[in-house]
């Protein structure tokens, strides 16, 4: 294809991805010849579009494979989706609330038809939006949590828990969200700090000896009160346990008991015990044996348990019992109080701990084998390793996990319940006289299927499947630091569990992208961001680069227009250069045709050197994911030095009648332009892609073309001395030019004094390039010139500039800069010879550093001299 003469994201993406799934670019070799390379997507929601943060954590993976791939691994990037159980039916029955219905009217066969007709619908959606960022998955390995092999998968780690005993059913305080009517475990609860109050109550000893004062935050949960509970050493109740109090509007007689667990200095001292509503008092009432009294419905209304108050929703019973506490004399008085709430993730709603029997993972003996491993040389590493602390936390304190959910989307539990015994019954198949048995009603906590994804989607649990044999375990996890414990760690604990091996090598954490004020990005906000609006707007490539550069592991992104159109301007630069080069090298010119081990200029040896050491520092970066690093060394490459510096040199031979100096200009410009693609193929796939099909090329796409390497015999370390003065030269001319108004079109004699015989040398053997950018009248390069009065000077490299300006200078603003610039050489020279002086820094600082300190010393001291010597002649 020809190249348009403007960067047009539209056209250069559009077709582009069809045409690499065509050619199954992306799709993951059935051969074990090469070392592979594996990351498992972490599954988006099958709940709606992907977000922002969809779309960081997607690219930052996409590059790591890409990479991979042309480093030549057997590189498999899978795609998935979750069937996100809790907030996939909540969506589905929110469409069927307006038509009228209910999942109970159609019952579960027709409502699971129906929200697997959304999961089609959205999945579609889904796989547009991979598509239109460029993402190299391997469609023909695509999974969904749901999936008959995933699930054959989830019901095996089910029963083989449940045997092992790390599985178990009985009646516990969960988390339950009364809107959706469903247990949640801890990490679905988000908790807010909420206005509420501390209410504090008198309840009167039966015997009549006076009263016992305690105070709660929920008073409603007073009606399933079964004791008052003090310290048994607190002398203020000591011979109060064992009596009795009568519980207030009720009128119900509890003990009155003595518990370590109480803390004698908060509070009176005393505390209400309900063990229906509260963990604490759950724990207190099984070690005292006392009654369990529930006196809410599923959906927070109160029960019959509840006296007079049955029916009321929850608050608006709190609001009357309040009342009605305040009347009978009982409520002492009523504090304000700021406490944290938890509300459910999905919901919203005020999550009420709640008495229900459930499945649980016990989580101890997995906690503890998951922490052990940390020690072995299969541990996980952590980018950045401060989030393994993070890990072992939540690990270290980590409760019981509440499996069980009263929803029917998702894997229904694979235990059956003899109608007649009440026999509970696991297994992966229903029993075989399975009439007489009825299948738990409850499905698992989507968490309990997504950690298994590492190896469930690799063939597991058949341990001889081939991807199982050669993908597992997966390489790298790039993921954001909000789902650690979400997802993270319960991978971490079922792989160990299940493969006996760590589910993959490194956790590569990221942060949350930010609205540009640093605020989260909310929907009530109204500060999100939709990346198919920006990839409408300014093409995937500068939206991928933005996300891939803007910041360091384990940290926020704040998202910026400004900085996604400066990396378009990037792209179009990138562009517009590759359009010259290409004119340059013609449309004749061919792979066999690039030859570079003839006559080089200075400039030809130089970019070529940079972009060796480009290619190293790239690839070492990349390899610590230091995108951000890695995209300041890209730009500073292409822009400054290729863009900038190398393109503009290339002209004069490219003008010029010498046709070996065209040739190897056009094998340079070819060679460099090609390893510029290759580096940035990773973070921009389309551009790259239409520009590598345009440039002398070989294999079919730059998607399977191979990653650049240093070639040491293309460093020249003498041609980056010569090229950083000839650059110094070069800029110290313009910017003399523009402090006096004098245009680069307009001649001026020009006067280079070298400090030795081998920089005149260099210099006048490149006099050339002077020639084309200072636009001189004259050029005089000289150990001792004779340096006019009325002249402008600058010290660079191994020489000193001098522009004649008669009649254009004013000599004392002259002196003035003189003497600013003097002051900036001796502050380096004082920072530089603090640093050498200073025992501790050279008795620990690398070889190489301290020699390139003492390099800026003499620099330093070579430009401080040249300034005070200019300064001292115009004073004479």
């Amino acid at each position: 294809m020809l190249m348009d003469t403007k960067y047009n994201p539209k056209l250069v993406e559009e077709g582009r991805y069809q045409k690499w799934l065509d050619a199954e670019l992306f799709k993951a070799e059935d051969n074990d010849d090469k070392e592979p390379f594996t990351i498992v997507i972490p599954p988006p929601n099958v709940t709606g579009k992907l977000h922002i943060g969809h779309a960081w954590d997607t690219t930052l993976q996409d590059i790591i494979t890409r990479m991979k791939r042309m480093q030549g691994y057997n590189t498999l990037y899978l795609p998935g989706m979750d069937h996100a159980g809790i907030a996939t039916q909540a969506k589905v029955e929110a469409k069927l609330r307006e038509e009228g219905i209910s999942r109970h009217d159609i019952g579960r066969a027709k409502f699971l038809e129906h929200t697997m007709a959304w999961k089609e619908e959205y999945a579609e959606t889904i796989r547009a939006q991979w598509a239109k960022m460029g993402l190299g998955l391997d469609y023909s390995r695509e999974r969904f949590t749901l999936d008959e092999g995933l699930s054959d998968a989830v019901k095996r780690v089910f029963v083989d828990m449940y045997n092992k005993g790390l599985i178990y059913r009985g009646e516990r305080i969960i988390n339950w969200d009364p809107a959706a009517r469903t247990a949640l475990s801890d990490i679905e609860v988000v908790h807010e700090e909420v206005e509420g109050a501390f209410y504090h109550m008198n309840y009167p000893l039966t015997d009549g000896s006076g009263m016992i004062e305690i105070a709660t935050t929920r008073p409603e949960t007073m009606l399933g009160d079964t004791a008052v509970v003090v310290h048994p050493e607190d002398a203020r109740y000591k011979k109060m346990i064992g009596k009795t109090v009568l519980l207030p509007i009720l009128e119900r007689e509890i003990p009155i008991i003595g518990d370590d667990y109480v803390d004698m200095d908060f509070g009176t001292g005393a505390m209400k015990v309900t063990p229906a509503h509260d963990p604490n008092d759950f724990e207190i009432g099984s070690r005292h044996d006392l009654p369990r009294i529930n006196v809410m419905n599923e959906d927070g209304t109160m029960n019959d348990q509840a006296g007079k108050y049955a029916g009321l929703d929850r608050f608006d019973c709190r609001k009357q019992l309040v009342k009605d506490l305040e009347d009978s004399g009982v409520m002492v008085k009523i504090e304000k109080h700021v406490h944290q709430v938890g509300h459910s993730e999905r919901s919203g709603a005020v999550v009420e701990p709640y008495l229900s029997t459930q499945w649980f993972v016990k989580m101890a003996p997995l906690a503890e084998q998951s922490l052990d491993n940390q020690k072995t040389d299969d541990r996980i590493d952590f980018v950045p390793p401060r989030f393994e602390n993070t890990f072992n936390r939540w690990m270290e304190g980590i409760h019981d996990w509440c499996i069980s959910r009263q929803l029917w989307w998702g894997h229904q539990i694979p235990a059956w319940y003899h109608k007649e015994t009440g026999e509970v019954y696991v297994g992966e198949t229903a029993p075989e006289d399975s009439d007489n048995w009825t299948q738990d009603e409850d499905v698992l906590d989507t968490w309990f299927s997504s950690a298994l994804w590492p190896f469930s989607t690799l063939g597991w649990p058949d341990t001889e499947a081939a991807d199982f044999k050669r993908f597992y375990p997966t390489n790298v996890l790039v993921t954001g630091y909000d789902i650690i414990f979400f997802w993270v760690a319960r991978m971490i604990f079922q792989g160990l569990e299940f493969t006996e091996r760590r589910p993959f090598n490194e956790v590569l954490i990221h942060g949350l992208v930010r609205a540009e004020d640093g605020r989260k990005m909310s929907k009530s906000l109204g500060n999100g961001v939709d990346p198919m609006d920006v990839i409408d707007q300014y093409g995937a490539d500068a939206l991928r680069y933005f996300l891939a550069t803007g910041s360091t592991p384990g940290q926020d992104l704040r998202y910026s227009t400004e900085k996604v159109e400066a990396n378009w301007n990037f792209i179009n630069k990138i562009w517009n250069a590759s359009r010259f080069s290409l004119m340059n090298i013609g449309d004749d010119f061919t792979v066999e045709d690039i030859n570079l081990d003839g006559k080089k200029s200075v400039a030809d040896k130089w970019i070529l050197t940079r972009l060796n050491e480009t290619i190293e520092e790239v690839t070492r970066l990349a390899d610590k994911y230091e995108f951000g690093e890695v995209g300041r060394s890209l730009y500073n490459f292409i822009w400054d030095d290729f863009c900038d510096w190398y393109i503009e040199m290339s002209k004069i031979p490219m003008n010029g009648d010498d046709a070996e100096a065209k040739q190897m200009t056009r094998s340079v410009l070819a060679y460099t332009l090609d390893q510029i693609m290759r580096m940035m193929h990773p973070f921009m796939p389309f551009v790259t892609e239409a520009i590598w099909q345009n440039l002398p090329h070989e294999g079919e796409s730059i998607v399977t073309a191979s990653w650049p390497v240093v070639l040491p015999e293309l460093t020249d370390a003498a041609s980056k001395h010569e090229m950083e003065q000839l650059m110094e030269i070069i800029r110290a001319v313009r910017t003399s030019r523009s402090e006096v108004n004098t245009p680069m079109s307009k001649e001026i004699p020009m006067l280079i004094k070298a400090n030795n015989e081998e920089h005149l040398n260099n210099i006048d053997a490149n006099r050339h390039y002077l020639e084309r950018f200072c636009n001189p009248s004259s050029l005089e390069i000289a150990l001792s010139p004779d340096v006019p009065e009325k002249a402008m000077t600058t010290a660079v490299y191994g020489a000193e500039v001098i522009l004649p300006l008669e009649g254009l200078i004013d000599m004392d603003k002259e002196r003035e800069r003189l003497n600013k610039e003097l002051e900036k050489w001796q502050k380096e020279l004082d920072r530089v010879n603090g640093k050498l002086a200073n025992e501790k820094f050279v008795s620990k600082a690398p070889e190489k550093v301290i020699n390139e300190e003492k390099e800026k010393q003499a620099l330093y001291t070579e430009r401080y001299n040249a300034v005070k010597e200019r300064l001292e002649q115009l004073k004479a």
